[in-house]
């Protein structure tokens, strides 16, 4: 199985007022091609952090994060950039959006941007209804941002990271901001991408969501505490069950 993302004792300080917060320690793991990761842990255990920085959205203080082979350290700026653009793909919490523009202008933007894409931008306009279609959102391709609901829009957001056909997506929580069905309805979504092969790395506080996954990294003061496979054969009741479990012996 190829290797998606490997990290390696990457370490993160920020200086505040003069003092040192490592918020990430020796932290080393890999992610698979079409593995679905979780990262859990508590508030201001570097969860996010982890996330943007192996992503190359932040930069690392020392350690090495290798992407498709290639060190996000050897890299400028615009490489990092076209990676990101190009190769990875993103779901936040807050669903960042164009204002002035329609929701599948939204979604074919990246599409639009890329220099790799070659496609005509009718051909990426049909790629785009395409995959709200996928989602159930092809009813919503010419409404403005602030015309559809929560759940409609953060579909809309798996729809554009998904639309430069990308090697990997990082989700920072995903459902954050949804209701318990919106947040269900999505995170099937990405289980079914994630079944026809996208790898992902998912960061949530929530059971429901990371029980989802196949395997789940819990992350304590920056450093990776513990790493938990999640047996996808049981019912869902049944891994959040073994899932929750485990999270308290690791004093969650």
């Amino acid at each position: 199985m190829n290797t998606v993302l490997e990290v390696r004792d990457l370490c993160k300080t920020y200086i505040v007022n003069k003092r040192q917060n490592n918020v990430l320690r020796n932290v080393s793991f890999c992610v698979n091609e079409g593995e679905m990761i979780g990262v859990m842990g508590p508030s201001g255990s570097g969860k996010s952090t982890l996330l943007y920085t192996v992503s190359g959205m932040d930069k690392m203080t020392a350690g090495d994060v290798f992407f498709s082979g290639k060190n996000l350290s050897d890299l400028h700026e615009n490489e990092l950039a076209r990676m990101r653009l190009e190769d990875m793909g993103f779901i936040f919490q807050q669903m960042y959006m164009m204002k002035n523009l329609s929701v599948l202008d939204n979604i074919i933007l990246p599409a639009v941007k890329s220099e790799k894409n070659r496609e005509s931008n009718k051909k990426i306009e049909e790629r785009g209804r395409e995959l709200m279609k996928r989602l159930g959102i092809a009813e919503i391709a010419d409404n403005d941002i602030n015309e559809v609901s929560g759940g409609q829009l953060q579909r809309a957001c798996i729809c554009r990271s998904m639309i430069n056909d990308p090697k990997i997506i990082f989700a920072d929580e995903p459902t954050g901001s949804l209701n318990r069905t919106s947040s269900e309805e999505v995170m099937e979504e990405l289980e079914k991408l994630n079944a026809n092969g996208t790898t992902m790395m998912i960061v949530t506080h929530d059971v429901k969501v990371a029980s989802r996954c196949e395997k789940v990294l819990f992350i304590v003061d920056g450093n990776i505490k513990g790493e938990y496979n999640i047996d996808k054969e049981k019912t869902m009741r049944d891994r959040e069950r073994s899932l929750n479990h485990w999270l308290m012996e690791m004093g969650w």
